[in-house]
């Protein structure tokens, strides 16, 4: 597994009170100048660490984002609607945040020269033709979410080749870990495991044979500290782990670490449900030197336990 580090530059991260975005906060903060913008509207302030600078503000103004982007020389973009319920609701506003936003920081990070990691997403693949994806699965996204991250990634990338840009966008599958909130899909876990810790049934949409690929976010920071330092700009890598387990399965597997008191029902499906996720981590892995270290059941383990510094990157 190769290891690589940031330290000594400005780094600003968007959305760094976030899920994601905080705990690359953490791992960077301690070597590093490090800026968080967020607007804190699903974000928290008990989340940044207390070392960085932060900024409250929107993304798409772009006032803002050039206050948050002066003398930063690195970017993690993580801001979003994460919400793909939201995106269908009102995909108006979810692309105001998730398009425009980026293509605000990506300009102002072309005038600054500074290099940009841009969250992108499992989702602009849609359905996929084969299981495990690649990075050259057609792009066909069912929900407005799905659309707006791919043109985030599409704009990553051209601003590498039209601009000359450090640009890398990392295609997360569905990442899981301590601080997540209970939105979508992405955060199953999170729901099992409220659901069997309080002693409810643990809910299954549909029959369970749907399978994922959940990848723990020590293992995703590690990702964005590798892509900040790769010379293989103007790519984009799928960030999981290469193994998937079924919906079903994962709700056994919550109820045995629970103490299996929980019993697993089902309810009606989500419609338009992707069947099948699993990501080919061959390229992240050739050219990145990634390997995700964090195996489902330990990751699983550590968060009933309520070890949120189990896994460092």
């Amino acid at each position: 597994m190769a290891s690589a580090t940031v330290d000594g530059r400005r780094v600003l991260v968007t959305g760094g009170a976030g899920f994601i975005g905080s705990h690359l906060v953490d791992a960077l903060v301690e070597d590093n100048e490090v800026r968080v913008l967020d607007d804190f509207s699903t974000g928290r302030r008990a989340h940044v660490h207390p070392d960085a600078t932060v900024i409250e503000g929107d993304i798409r103004d772009p006032a803002t984002v050039a206050e948050a982007m002066a003398d930063v020389d690195l970017v993690f973009h993580e801001a979003a609607n994460a919400s793909v319920t939201r995106s269908v609701d009102d995909p108006v506003a979810s692309h105001r945040v998730n398009a425009t936003g980026a293509l605000t920081l990506l300009e102002r990070a072309r005038r600054a020269d500074a290099r940009v990691v841009v969250a992108s997403s499992t989702a602009i693949y849609g359905n996929p033709t084969t299981i495990p994806v690649t990075e050259e699965e057609p792009t066909t996204p069912t929900s407005p979410y799905g659309v707006e991250k791919l043109a985030v990634d599409h704009y990553a990338r051209l601003y590498h080749d039209l601009y000359g840009l450090d640009t890398v966008a990392l295609r997360y599958f569905n990442v899981y870990g301590p601080r997540q909130a209970c939105a979508d899909y992405s955060s199953v876990i999170t729901v099992f495991l409220e659901q069997a810790c309080s002693g409810q049934p643990i809910t299954v949409e549909g029959d369970g044979s749907q399978i994922r690929d959940f990848v723990h976010v020590s293992d995703v920071v590690r990702a964005n500290v590798l892509a900040a330092t790769t010379d293989r700009v103007g790519e984009a890598y799928n960030v999981g782990t290469g193994r998937s387990v079924s919906i079903l399965d994962l709700a056994r597997l919550v109820a045995d670490l629970t103490d299996g008191e929980s019993d697993v029902t089902h309810v009606d499906p989500r419609p338009g449900d992707i069947e099948a996720s699993r990501a080919d981590i061959s390229k992240a892995r050739r050219e990145l030197g990634y390997e995700p270290s964090v195996g489902l059941q330990d990751g699983l383990a550590a968060l009933i336990d309520g070890d949120a510094d189990g896994f460092r990157p």
